[in-house]
């Protein structure tokens, strides 16, 4: 059991450490406690822990009661009825190894559980990080378009000297109502996504969802090992099975083994009247001993065939589902470095189209500024930025899915 207590907060400790946030984590623990997913998973491990208490039982005792229509006359009397009860037995340990494979099959449907809850964590930090870059690109575009309003200030000076033309004005605010129909777009697709998040957390909450302010990608990473994914509990669950066909195995050859039962007949006799020998109208008390013997067990061999075969499926099983995870893994190292990579580039691109901006500015001062240049420059630093947010979301998506995979 501390096994499984560790396991489960590794994984929020893990999506924590990613976002360097805590209203990541607060999340992803209000999304397990209302989940319904993770809460039929929840009741299905629960079911499983129950059935211990079912494995751990005998057969049902038997009852019998039978009237003798026509009275059968022994030396000592009548004999008027017969009760009994009856009680068969499994085979000496067969009862624990029941609670052995049903144990197996607890951890199995816990591993169950915790995949549904890793799942789910790395469904809320995705989401989480695609609101946190949709609130972000609307930061930079409201920046735009005030930047723009500054630039339609220094064009209208610049019409009053006759140095610029209106319709260098009037493309300024085109562009401006394009930066402003952009930041309905983004306020629709914030919508979306957070009833989305919110369905997410099944939560009726109507309050807005609060993201960090601003996140960026650290100049360096942990070295991940591939052979970190055999801690994945998608893995150790073939494991797990594995085990429980065993356990099912060991139980199969006990079940083949004899059962024998106790008994007790009693039969109540009437006494004679037409003569008075010894023992006359005595009761009879019969205790029984039974053995059921499984003469013809071509039903076990072949449970035992079947046992043996479910494991190589499980090992075929589990080997294919390390390639596709080793496979993940490579590809989301991949992307993660892409964003990183991208990260930078757009980190120069914008000191240089800074540098851009400020030769136009001083350009104006001369009297020589070209509003086209202007908007060109405009455009290519929002391009830019936005490129540079995608690149951060792109990064913590990765590296929420580098966590699930391996639970670093």
């Amino acid at each position: 059991m501390n096994n499984r207590i560790n396991i489960a907060t590794a994984l929020i400790l893990g999506f924590t450490a990613v976002a360097t946030a805590q209203d990541l984590s607060s999340y992803i623990a209000e999304a397990e406690t209302n989940n319904p997913e993770v809460q039929a998973y929840e009741l299905r491990y629960s079911i499983a822990q129950e059935k211990m208490n079912e494995v751990n039982t005998l057969p049902d005792t038997e009852f019998g009661v039978g009237y003798f229509v026509s009275t059968p006359e022994t030396r000592v009397g009548a004999q008027r009825a017969r009760f009994s009860v009856k009680q068969m037995l499994p085979w000496f340990g067969t009862i624990a190894k029941r609670e052995k494979y049903q144990d197996a099959l607890v951890e199995t449907e816990y591993l169950e559980y915790v995949i549904a809850k890793r799942k789910l964590g790395l469904a809320v930090a995705q989401g989480y990080y695609q609101l946190y870059t949709i609130e972000a690109q609307s930061k930079v575009v409201q920046q735009n378009v005030e930047l723009l309003e500054r630039y339609k200030e220094l064009a209208l000076n610049a019409v009053e000297v006759a140095k610029a033309s209106a319709v260098d004005v009037l493309k300024l605010e085109m562009r401006q109502n394009e930066l402003k129909a952009q930041q309905q777009i983004l306020e629709e697709r914030r919508i979306a996504a957070e009833i989305q998040f919110k369905n997410t957390l099944n939560t009726a909450s109507e309050g807005r969802i609060l993201v960090v302010d601003s996140l960026s990608i650290p100049a360096e990473d942990e070295q991940i090992n591939p052979d970190d994914l055999s801690a994945n509990p998608e893995l150790l669950k073939y494991d797990k099975l594995f085990e429980s066909i065993t356990q099912a195995e060991i139980l199969n050859r006990q079940e083949a083994a004899p059962k024998w039962g106790v008994g007790l007949d009693y039969i109540p006799v009437s006494e004679r009247t037409d003569m008075f020998p010894a023992d006359n109208g005595k009761d009879i008390v019969m205790p029984m001993v039974s053995v059921s013997v499984p003469i013809f067990n071509s039903k076990y061999k072949s449970v035992s065939r079947q046992n043996k075969l479910r494991q190589h499926e499980l090992d075929a099983q589990k080997a294919q589902r390390f390639n596709t995870l080793k496979n993940l893994l490579a590809e989301a190292k991949q992307h993660k470095n892409t964003a990183r990579i991208n990260f930078n580039t757009q980190k120069q691109n914008i000191a240089q189209a800074q540098d851009a901006e400020e030769i136009l500015l001083k350009s104006y001062e001369t009297g020589s500024i070209d509003f086209n240049d202007v908007l060109d420059i405009q455009e290519l630093q929002l391009e830019i930025q936005l490129k540079q947010l995608q690149a951060v979301q792109n990064y913590y998506e990765q590296a929420a899915l580098i966590n699930y995979l391996t639970n670093i």
